[in-house]
């Protein structure tokens, strides 16, 4: 049984470590801690020359909730644009109306205006008010993917969702859990949800190589966000995964 493997990164040189480490398909972000927003157009176009597998981009013009002015909406397409003429094979994306339903008008038109590249609605579902239905209106878009947690913070916890979700769809649509997916728990989710593809990080920390490093001061708002190391792919946690996988 083929499983494919989807590495969500922020950077171009994780993105090569998760290729050679076996991946399927890297979606590329920017800003993590936020949850993703849309990279620069550089870290696109190095991106998808540096990569022979599937790249999708998220399209999230800022952080915090999924309901878009028209600015914001106005930056949507213009990245959409940026990420065809670059190359990209697939979006990512998820717009919400107030009341919690899915904007099925904004999101199909951005689906419509990306092909050929496929579409991913992301985890805005699992801020949805109803994903029952809310699936229905992800598949009247025309996503071809929808990535969830099963509306929980971690997939692991939304497990049983996630199950409903997939036999709802009934192979009309990918149904793609994600969030804390690890080497202790892919096998576990994967038997229990039926799922055939799975969104993580697999990071690991490493450490600044400057040699003068000034403490007590943080350029971002965020203290808590250290100034001397940062997140790349582990090739070893990715194999790791594949490995579990290949053996169920």
């Amino acid at each position: 049984m083929k499983y494919k493997l989807e590495i969500c990164v922020d950077n171009v040189e994780s993105a090569i470590a998760a290729q050679n480490a076996g991946a399927d398909r890297i979606e590329l972000c920017n800003n993590l801690p936020e949850g993703g927003t849309t990279p620069g157009s550089g870290t696109i176009c190095s991106a998808r020359n540096n990569l022979t597998i599937g790249l999708h981009v998220i399209i999230r013009p800022r952080g915090g909730d999924f309901l878009y002015s028209d600015p914001d909406y106005d930056i949507m397409r213009r990245e959409i644009d940026i990420c065809g003429e670059c190359g990209v094979n697939g979006i990512v994306l998820g717009i919400l109306e107030s009341g919690g339903a899915i904007d099925v008008e904004r999101t199909a038109k951005l689906i419509e205006l990306a092909r050929p590249m496929s579409a991913t609605f992301h985890r805005a579902f699992d801020m949805c008010n109803d994903p029952f239905k809310s699936l229905e209106d992800v598949i009247a878009c025309g996503a071809d993917r929808l990535l969830t947690s099963g509306q929980k913070n971690k997939a692991e916890e939304g497990i049983d969702l996630i199950n409903l979700l997939i036999v709802q769809a009934d192979n009309r649509i990918i149904i793609m859990p994600g969030s804390g997916i690890n080497q202790s728990n892919i096998e576990n989710i994967a038997k229990l949800t039926g799922a055939k593809e799975f969104h993580l990080t697999g990071l690991k920390p490493i450490e600044s190589e400057m040699i003068f490093k000034r403490q007590n001061i943080s350029m971002g708002g965020s203290s808590d966000i250290p100034e001397f190391s940062r997140k790349v792919v582990d090739p070893e946690i990715i194999r790791s995964i594949i490995n579990k996988l290949n053996l169920i």
